[in-house]
């Protein structure tokens, strides 16, 4: 296991070390844990080609670029409505 030392704001420093330790784990032992489960933009990727297959074989369902865009878009704009943007 190697060691590394990264830089952020005292104030994020504490909320993750406050969140480890109610969960009964470590700062370290917390952000390792939490590598383990984010995917890397290569991962998601993969991931979603890989969900669009199924889509597609199961309802036969293959949208163009164009309409994933608009569906990207939407689903922007309503995530920015809740947000409150």
């Amino acid at each position: 296991m190697s060691d590394a030392n990264i830089r952020i704001p005292e104030e994020a420093k504490d909320r993750l070390a406050a969140i480890a330790a109610a969960e009964g784990l470590s700062l370290r032992a917390y952000l390792a844990r939490l590598a383990d489960t984010l995917l890397t933009p290569a991962e998601r990727v993969e991931r979603a080609e890989k969900a669009k297959a199924v889509l597609q074989e199961w309802s036969g369902y293959a949208p163009t670029s164009a309409e994933e865009q608009g569906l990207d878009d939407e689903l922007d704009r309503r995530l920015a409505e809740v947000a409150g943007r």
